[in-house]
């Protein structure tokens, strides 16, 4: 049967991670990455407005990753991964599991060298993003309801074939090209930043972000934002209780994991300041301010990220800020209700601890 145990309640607000878990990607793995992406990918744009200045109160600097060729980060841990495979790897193939864009960045990265690559899917995943998958050459399957019950899947089929199993938290080459976010970000910046702002989903990019940042810039507050309706990182960052949930609905479908993953749990412990929860509502808004002030299309999981940064600066005097816009492959129907200010689809609901047992949810 299934149990959630409990993380040990730390010292200090942010205590360090136990050996145990070492961190997936150190300062120096996310710059070996940076020297591997350097030849592959060019630089996104640290984009400055005062339009944005004006709606938050203070200068607001956006790295735009949805400029990327697959329209999101995660073609930096994608390349990274691919460019590190070893022959035997590469000849047995891929196969990963996600909500859209981590699948569509390994079917990209995987036909750019030519290996095979499998992605299961969780049943009602965007057709926009399932259409991408395809359009990248990858053999896509859906099974089951959500993105944990899609990777017990591709775990399985991994353990029948032998294919290389990819997952965007848990594999280091992922997070160490995630964090090469950070090193450009930083590169790019005159001045460093009050505080960063980033989604956090399983915390993979949360997690290599705050590495770089409290590295290299460490008055820098780092802060992770999580939706309401998957809250399964936020509890567990800050009670230090590792709980499944039962469900998660949200619009941002990017962030709706509902098992804490350990190795970035322990991570954002130690480096991240603050983790903050917004509402449907806010994230929603967040796509509309994106879209009517810097003409940005943000997916709703990279929306969070200043859906955050709105309310931090609303409450706390603020002068610079950063803020992650992680991805912009929104669904056209959700990007329509932005823009009309419609009530969000997903309401906020109860979220009990996940109860039942012999369902193996594999973290």
């Amino acid at each position: 049967m299934l149990t959630a145990d409990t993380i040990a309640p730390p010292a200090a607000p942010n205590p360090p991670a136990a050996a145990a878990e070492r961190p997936l990607a150190e300062l120096a793995d996310i710059q070996a990455a940076m020297a591997v992406l350097e030849g592959q990918l060019q630089p996104t744009p640290l984009l400055h407005h005062p339009t944005l200045d004006a709606r938050l109160g203070c200068e607001v600097f956006v790295k735009l990753e949805n400029a990327q060729d697959v329209g999101s980060c995660k073609i930096r841990g994608a390349m990274n991964l691919l460019a590190r495979l070893a022959a035997d790897e590469r000849s047995r193939g891929l196969v990963t599991a996600t909500r859209g864009n981590h699948g569509h960045a390994i079917a990209y990265a995987a036909r750019r060298h030519g290996v095979c690559c499998t992605v299961f899917v969780p049943r009602g995943i965007s057709p926009e993003k399932h259409a991408a998958i395809i359009a990248q050459g990858a053999r896509v399957i859906e099974s089951g309801h959500d993105f944990d019950a899609a990777m017990i899947a591709a775990e399985e089929h991994a353990a029948r074939t032998g294919a290389r199993l990819v997952h965007t938290v848990r594999d280091p080459d992922m997070v160490a090209g995630a964090g090469t976010i950070a090193l450009e970000m930083l590169a790019q910046a005159a001045e460093p930043f009050d505080a960063v702002f980033v989604p956090v989903g399983g915390g993979g990019v949360a997690a290599a972000v705050a590495t770089v940042v409290k590295a290299q810039s460490p008055a820098t507050r780092v802060i992770g934002v999580c939706a309401e309706n998957a809250p399964a990182m936020h509890h567990a960052w800050h009670t230090g209780e590792y709980h499944p949930f039962a469900a998660v609905d949200t619009l941002a479908d990017g962030l709706a994991v509902r098992v804490p993953v350990r190795q970035t749990l322990a991570v954002l412990r130690e480096r991240l300041d603050d983790m903050l929860l917004v509402s449907e509502r806010e994230i929603q808004a967040a796509i509309g301010v994106y879209a009517g002030t810097v003409h940005q299309m943000a997916e709703g999981a990279a929306a969070a990220a200043l859906a955050g940064a709105i309310r931090y600066c609303a409450g706390q005097p603020c002068r610079r800020i950063g803020v992650v816009l992680t991805g912009g492959n929104i669904e056209a129907a959700t990007l329509m209700r932005a823009l009309a200010d419609e009530r969000p689809r997903h309401q906020p609901k109860a979220m009990p601890y996940f109860p039942i047992g012999e369902l193996h949810y594999g973290y």
